[in-house]
């Protein structure tokens, strides 16, 4: 049985489309769908030639204005719902909910920033590449919206310009719809923003699930399937300081765990993917959590396919967890296979031992071989393409 490969979703962006994103009022809402739909075409175009089974449109619809951008993934968000507000008035995140002791903190003040200070405060260091270092002065006029309304989805054209896009490109190759995926953020990723509005975290967490239902089922209505990006499961951990405990962690996920569930309701779990992520950028990452000690808060979630890092220096050994945990009949692994953190394209027989590792564990037919992260914005295109093509070569291998 041949290995199936996909990728977790974000691809280089062509100069065109990043120029287009830049002057889209200026040259008008239908040139640049016009420039959109062609970048799509060629993008899952792309994907098919080289040997990926599962494609995607490259989050193409996710604005990004420049080569490197760890962001858009959650950005995209903040202008498909209500309820949020650019202002320069300070709030904080929401307070913890009743039983909850934990809080996070800002993103400096992160344990693995404060102890490798010396490293994330260096341009020259490259754990964010191509992210520009801000001044003091130039920080405080950086601001994400704030939760200021109730939140309700209003994103029901943007969704729909990437479904349709994803779907004429998949028309156009070929590609049956099964085999087609659009990313979304989840709704504890999207709740790491201020609050001037909601009374704790957990009312915070329900509000963005009830709200990204709407996105969630209008791609899978379409046929396709819907991945839900959520580092908020693991990257969270190293956002709270001084370390909670173990139990307390789980019981805190356990809640954004319940609110994708809250959002997926009456979806299909085999349209369903869920990508756990540790955070993409290029950082030590010595105070990221162990996969063994939230695994089975993952294991909760509705759907039948999970994506996590598996390739990276950090995350790598973890491969083991998943025979020590039982896994049910219908889970598909989709582990990182080939890495965002690094430049080194993997060996395509590297390919094949990783895979094979995940294929001895559940089988061939439960293994989709992926990358860690997203591509897109991450590393070099010609690197990210390479990395891409020597995973399919792997598979093909296996």
């Amino acid at each position: 049985m041949a290995i199936r490969t996909t990728h977790v979703g974000s691809l280089p962006r062509t100069e065109e489309l990043l120029n287009a994103n830049l002057r889209r009022k200026e040259m008008g809402e239908a040139m640049f769908a016009q420039i959109l739909q062609s970048s799509v075409n060629d993008v899952v175009a792309r994907q098919q030639e080289i040997g990926i089974d599962w494609v995607n449109d490259g989050e193409y619809g996710h604005v990004m204005t420049e080569k490197l951008d760890f962001g858009p993934w959650w950005y995209y968000s903040f202008s498909r719902f209500a309820g949020l507000e650019m202002t320069d008035k300070e709030y904080p995140l929401a307070p913890p909910a009743p039983g909850s002791n934990i809080h996070l903190v800002e993103f400096e003040q992160r344990r693995d920033w404060v102890k490798f200070k010396d490293v994330y405060s260096d341009p020259e260091a490259a754990v964010m590449p191509g992210v520009k270092q801000l001044s003091e002065e130039e920080q405080t006029k950086q601001n994400f919206p704030v939760i200021t309304g109730p939140i309700e989805y209003i994103g029901h054209d943007a969704v729909k310009q990437d479904i349709d896009a994803l779907v004429s490109a998949l028309e156009a190759n070929g590609i049956d719809r099964k085999d087609g995926f659009i990313a979304a953020v989840s709704p504890g990723s999207a709740a790491r923003l201020s609050n001037a509005y909601y009374d704790n975290d957990e009312e915070v967490v329900q509000a963005w699930a009830q709200a990204l239902r709407e996105e969630y089922r209008a791609i899978t209505d379409a046929g396709l399937t819907v991945q839900i990006d959520d580092p908020s499961l693991a990257e969270s951990w190293d956002q709270i300081n001084p370390a909670p405990s173990f139990d307390d962690y789980r019981r805190y996920i356990q809640v954004r765990v319940d609110a994708i569930n809250t959002a997926l309701e009456g979806i299909d779990p085999d349209l369903v993917r869920l990508h756990l992520c540790w955070g993409s950028w290029h950082g030590p990452h010595t105070t990221d959590i162990p996969l063994k000690e939230i695994v089975d808060n993952v294991l909760t979630v509705n759907a039948n396919y999970i994506s996590f890092e598996g390739a990276n220096a950090r995350h790598e050994h973890e491969w083991t967890v998943w025979r020590e945990v039982d896994l049910p009949s219908n889970l598909v692994l989709i582990p990182g296979i080939v890495s965002h953190s690094t430049n080194v394209v993997e060996h395509p027989e590297l390919v094949a031992q990783r895979i094979s590792r995940f294929v001895d564990i559940v089988g061939p037919d439960r293994v989709v071989a992926s990358t860690d992260c997203g591509f897109g914005g991450r590393i070099h295109p010609s690197i990210a393409w390479a990395k891409l093509k020597s995973l399919a070569e792997g598979a093909r291998l296996v």
